[in-house]
């Protein structure tokens, strides 16, 4: 139980500590404001300084595609649509439960707007028990609790391209996941590890494309600070931008991270208004040189709850019309769902496996172990009294 009365005499340090950092970060916001107005006039400068020292740059930045004054109004969506959304989640393996194996339950929602047609709203399930899919992570170091939600990032993308492809020239539609298109944790994987992961994502990302059904990530309360390190470049003291000479700890204090903690979302909050989107911006994140030509872009928008990063793979940003239809499909999504995406949202709510679910799943697999003939089939004595307690 938590001990409310010794976690109180906390709440005052930690009060304290709070209203610091909001000046500090007051602080940093202003300081901020005034690089970003300074970089309008040599944006061209920075990012040639930016292209000639990349490799050379050791913190993640990215490029703006357009002036960095831009603020677009986003336009209103054709009122016959559909979106599509896939999510996922898990039942993780644990040796303490009947039988050691993991299953993905991944979440499909289409919704169709002015056609007079049912929304799809189900999941598919899939259970793994096979040796090769419990233990094959382990030869590259990778846990299988790992490793699985590796497998449902790959599946999650799978299936919206098995939706995208069944919609294909219907009517105008988008195609939605929750969170980023950047799959950073890829860049800590072995070549052969990346190499399950990857591919399937990129073959149907390119089904979508064929389709020219638009894909794209939605980010809630983004922590990003791509575009806030690309104002580290007009903040940086050195003739030139190159951080392995001149700063190579970035660890340690360096006098171009004078943003530091600020996110990017901050200094968007204060340039756009309802309905409008940011400068575009190219991602140069190092697994992006995997993507092929399938590279990520991003934008800021202000979708009146919060400022949402919306991510894109180039064959959407280089087209305007789509892009545009897009985030107006997108809007109407947030608006849709007070605040947040609907489509994913139901793709979520159709995916997470809940306590009953589970105890389902369990009580569906003892009955298959008992039929099969196996005995002394059961949790183990630590999950069953962990389950309740005898106090």
């Amino acid at each position: 139980m938590l001990d409310l009365t010794k976690l109180a005499r906390q709440m005052q340090g930690l009060s304290q500590h709070l209203t610091l950092e909001a000046a500090a970060s007051r602080q940093r916001l202003e300081l901020a404001q005034q690089h970003l107005k300074n970089a309008y006039e040599s944006q061209q400068d920075l990012i040639d300084r930016q292209e000639k020292w990349r490799d050379r740059i050791l913190f993640a930045n990215a490029t703006p595609i357009e002036p960095l004054e831009t603020c677009i109004d986003i336009p209103v969506p054709p009122k016959i649509h559909t979106v599509i959304a896939t999510d996922g989640s898990q039942i993780a393996p644990n040796h303490h439960e009947i039988a050691y194996c993991y299953l993905l339950n991944i979440g499909r929602v289409v919704l169709h707007y002015g056609q007079n047609r049912h929304p799809l709203l189900d999941s598919l399930p899939e259970v793994f028990y096979r040796p090769e899919d419990l233990y094959m992570s382990r030869q590259w170091g990778i846990r299988t609790e790992e490793w699985m939600s590796f497998r449902r990032t790959a599946s999650e993308a799978t299936v919206l391209a098995e939706l995208a492809y069944a919609a294909k020239g219907e009517a105008p539609a988008l195609a939605m996941v929750d969170g980023s298109l950047i799959y950073w944790f890829l860049e800590q994987l072995p070549m052969d590890a990346r190499d399950r992961i990857l591919p399937p994502i990129l073959e149907a990302w390119q089904q979508m494309r064929d389709a020219q059904i638009p894909l794209m990530g939605y980010l809630s309360a983004s922590r990003s600070i791509e575009t806030m390190n690309f104002l580290r470049l007009l903040a940086c003291p050195h003739p030139v931008p190159d951080c392995k000479s001149h700063c190579p700890n970035q660890l340690e204090k360096v006098p171009c991270k004078i943003f530091e903690q600020l996110r990017d979302t901050s200094v968007w909050a204060t340039r756009l208004k309802p309905g409008q989107r940011s400068t575009l911006w190219r991602s140069n994140s190092p697994i992006l040189e995997l993507y092929g030509d399938q590279t990520i872009y991003f934008c800021y928008v202000h979708v009146g709850t919060e400022i949402a990063r919306i991510e894109v793979p180039a064959w959407v940003a280089e087209n305007p019309t789509m892009l545009d239809q897009a985030l107006g499909l997108m809007l109407a999504q947030v608006q849709k769902g007070y605040g947040y995406p609907v489509a994913i949202a139901e793709a979520h709510n159709q995916a997470v496996v809940k306590g009953g679910d589970r105890a389902r799943f369990f009580a569906l697999l003892e009955q298959q172990m008992i039929k099969a003939g196996l005995k002394n089939v059961g949790t183990s004595y630590k999950e069953a009294r962990k389950r309740g307690s005898i106090a």
